[in-house]
This record gives C-alpha cells, sequence and structure tokens, in this order.
C-alpha cells in the first residue's frame, strides 16, 4: 500500500461522518436486533446499517478497509485501517438515552494515528490527527494540563459488583472507592468514546477504561495523545490496540490515578 494521506482520509471520513447523521439520530430507542455472548451485550438493527453503509463508502473514498464492531474486517496489525464502532454506548441508545457516539480510529501498522469521536444528539464533533490540535467542531483547543487532584473529574468505565472479566467487580469496587476519595467528582456515562473523547477535549480530566476492545479504545486513546494526554493501561504499561485496559489523563493527574489503580488491583497477577 502506498503512503497514507492522513489528513486527507480524515476529511473524507468526517465528510462520511456527517452523511450519517439522520440515520444515528432517528434511530435512537432502536430495540436490540442481535445478542452476543453475554445477554446484556448486544446490538440494534441500527448499529448493522450504519457499519455497512460506513464501511463501504470508507473503503470507496479513502481506499483504508475496515475493521468493525458487528462484521470484523481488515485485520488491526494491517498497514492501514479504520476501526469503526458504529454506536458507542449502544445500551444507551436502545433505552432513549442520547449519551452514544460513532467512533472511528484509523490505525498506521497498528498505531493509532487520528480519531473521530461523533456526538450527533448534540451536535458535537472531536477529531484530531496524532500531532494535535484536537478539535471540536472546527475550533481548535488548547492542549490539556494538569489540575490538582482533588479538583479532577474522572470518568469511571462499565460496573457490575457481580462481574467477571480479567478485572473482577470487587476490584473495579475498589477502585472506584479510592477515586471516590481523592476526586472532585466521578462519573459513570456508559460509554467509553465519551469518556475518552471528553477527556482529550478537556471536560473531564481522565477515563478509567477496563474493555480492551479496539474498536472502543483507538479513536480516544489518539484524541487524548493528540491533546498531549498520558494514556497506558492500568498496570502503566505503555497502551497498544492489544492492551486489555486504558487509563487516559491529563498530565499529573495520570500520575496520581496510575497510582490508585496500582493500589487498588495490587493483590492480582495481572489483572489487564
Amino acid at each position: 500500500m502506498s503512503a497514507i494521506d492522513v489528513d486527507a482520509a480524515v476529511g473524507a471520513a468526517r465528510t462520511l461522518l456527517d452523511e450519517v447523521h439522520d440515520l444515528f439520530v432517528n434511530g435512537l430507542g432502536a430495540p436490540r436486533a442481535v445478542v452476543k455472548a453475554h445477554k446484556n451485550d448486544f446490538a440494534t438493527a441500527i448499529d448493522l446499517d450504519l457499519e455497512r453503509v460506513l464501511t463501504a463508502r470508507l473503503l470507496e473514498r479513502t481506499g483504508i478497509p475496515v475493521h468493525g464492531e458487528e462484521f470484523g474486517g481488515a485485520d488491526l496489525d494491517s498497514p492501514a485501517v479504520w476501526v469503526l464502532d458504529p454506536i458507542d454506548g449502544t445500551a444507551n441508545y436502545s433505552h432513549g438515552l442520547p449519551a452514544a457516539a460513532i467512533l472511528l480510529g484509523l490505525l498506521i501498522d497498528g498505531e493509532p494515528v487520528a480519531g473521530l469521536a461523533w456526538f450527533p444528539f448534540v451536535n458535537q464533533r472531536i477529531w484530531a490527527v496524532i500531532d494535535g490540535p484536537v478539535y471540536r467542531n472546527e475550533v481548535a483547543l488548547p492542549p490539556l494540563h494538569a489540575v490538582p487532584i482533588d479538583e479532577a473529574m474522572v470518568a469511571f468505565g462499565a460496573f457490575s459488583l457481580g462481574g467477571g472479566g480479567s478485572i473482577p467487580g470487587d476490584r473495579r469496587l475498589r477502585l472506584l472507592g479510592e477515586l471516590s476519595r481523592e476526586c472532585a467528582r466521578v462519573r459513570m456515562h456508559g460509554s467509553t468514546g465519551f469518556d475518552l473523547a471528553y477527556t482529550a477535549a478537556g471536560g473531564l480530566d481522565g477515563a478509567v477504561v477496563f474493555g480492551h476492545r479496539a474498536w472502543d479504545n483507538a479513536a480516544g486513546v489518539a484524541l487524548v495523545r493528540a491533546a498531549g494526554g498520558v494514556v497506558s493501561d492500568l498496570q502503566g504499561r505503555p497502551w497498544t490496540i492489544h492492551s486489555r485496559s486504558v487509563l487516559a489523563a491529563a498530565p499529573g493527574v495520570h500520575q496520581r490515578l496510575l497510582e490508585l489503580s496500582l493500589a487498588a488491583l495490587a493483590d492480582d497477577p495481572d489483572p489487564t
């Protein structure tokens, strides 16, 4: 594959995401159509329709294949691949809550080089290429800056006390307690894309993500990095497309969040 013009590809992608605005908005409240491995993990018909449309148009207009949440696609380690979540926050969306987004990341040799997070219900588009700046709609945002931890607002990922996974619910509860003790506010939005994109945009000071799916994380990781933030996993290792968690925050804030994470998860042999 010839060298990718990232700016041109992102410009085309922005137009395509705008083109599906009405399809996304008009589908709010769509019921479950496909139940996945876990009964609470599902897709709506709008998820499927959006992914079909965007996959075809992205390949046609940018020449770059797509790996989507619903249908898979090109390998994540391909020389260039779009990573698409047609509806991030599907449970919110299906219940009629507008905290949902379209997420699109561009990977070059497995590294996120651009991120786009579209929030049609509030008409906000947060996007960047890796060297920044981050844009909200057409306005360039300032780089992230450190705030005291007792002034920080931090997003917290999916939580169920009885939940399993690589980080069981009781460990997550312990970390939640530590965060609530030190941070000014802890927020749970039900959308990884929301948490990471608004961390990049400065509306949040950090985000704790327990999931490891590339379509949830790649776009937001690119955005936070472009904003000058720090991204690792919950053990402090540099984030990669194969990482099993995400800890993203403004400089300074990240270090304290990492300390709290390491303390809360210390008795797990390798929680991430």
